[in-house]
């Protein structure tokens, strides 16, 4: 039997939230926090996946009814990952996947990006494929959007080049970002996003007023290409300050919450550079930009606010095989 083991790092968006979904670009970070999946070759030709951090245990059936009957949510991306692997490179052995993860998926640092980058990276190594991070950038988005029929694909990219990308709807342009260091604290609302349910509801707004949510999507890609200026010529302050109007956007589109309000708020006044919501809103996480002299104040604000703080560190590696 061969075996490997494979990780990949959660994401932060940083700039572009939905709008990245309509073809704008986005600013997106890789975290420091990992999931990890052990992949083994069988020979009983089944589908075997473990994963405790999303209560599935001892899960399995045939290789080749991958993709049909029930499918429990927390086995959808690996189940459909192995799928759309054999479908391009078939294979004559069964797979069994066991994950495990620093974070939890609670959290909205893409777990499930992440679970789908690492068993893609895991059987193309122990199948001689050895696919490039574009070959598996594809297969991994092909996946995601077979699951979720929408979705822009930048949670795959982080989980597989790593760093602090620019990136554009698809992988039109996966470009990694020269940054040293971004200096964010992350705080957790306690409130877990249901991503799906707001990407229908800013589609929904689209359809009903399509002149205006462009405008904010325009406004948004224009604020991303300015951040991404000042990023690489480590200009923070400007940076915090497009933080601010992104989330001025973010609120226009109705994805933000009071208790993200509330946090971004404590952080302000605290002494933070800028702050905003990460990811879809509703919930979830919020980030803001700090100097080494304002980091204490801020953690401690947000927390007073009722926020959690996430210790993780931006510009983490991509997949990596574990030795």
């Amino acid at each position: 039997m061969k075996k490997i083991k494979v990780s990949a790092p959660g994401k932060l968006m940083l700039f572009g939230e939905h709008a990245v979904v309509y073809d704008r670009p986005c600013l997106v970070t890789a975290v420091d926090q990992r999931l990890k999946a052990t992949v083994e070759i069988t020979d009983d030709n089944m589908f075997c996946l473990d994963a405790p951090e999303v209560d599935i245990a001892g899960y399995q059936k045939p290789m080749d009814c991958l993709g049909t009957g029930e499918i429990p949510s927390g086995a959808k991306f690996v189940e459909f990952a192995v799928k759309n692997f054999i479908e391009k490179y078939p294979l004559t052995y069964g797979v069994k996947v066991t994950t495990a993860s620093d974070f939890s998926s609670q959290f909205g640092f893409g777990s499930s990006s992440a679970s789908t980058v690492c068993v893609l990276k895991a059987l193309s190594e122990l199948s001689g494929k050895k696919l490039d991070n574009k070959k598996l950038f594809d297969l991994s988005y092909k996946t995601v959007l077979d699951i979720q029929g929408k979705g822009s694909g930048f949670d795959v990219a982080a989980a597989i080049y790593g760093g602090t990308l620019y990136f554009v709807t698809g992988g039109k342009v996966i470009e990694p970002l020269t940054i040293n260091e971004i200096s964010l604290v992350i705080g957790y609302t306690g409130i877990k996003a249901d991503t799906v349910t707001i990407m229908a509801s800013v589609f929904e707004k689209m359809k009903a007023q399509p002149e205006r949510v462009e405008r904010i999507y325009d406004a948004i890609e224009k604020l991303t290409e300015d951040a991404k200026i000042k990023m690489l010529e480590g200009d923070w302050e400007r940076v915090g300050k497009f933080m601010d109007f992104n989330q001025e956007y973010l609120r226009d589109l109705g994805v933000s919450s009071e208790k993200l309000e509330a946090l971004i708020l404590a952080a302000k006044h605290a002494g933070a550079l800028g702050a905003k919501l990460s990811g879809a809103g509703g919930g979830d996480c919020m980030i803001a930009l700090v100097t080494n002299d304002t980091r204490k104040f801020v953690e401690s604000a947000i927390e007073k606010a009722g926020g959690q703080i996430m210790h993780v560190k931006p510009n983490a590696k991509g997949v990596r095989v574990e030795v």
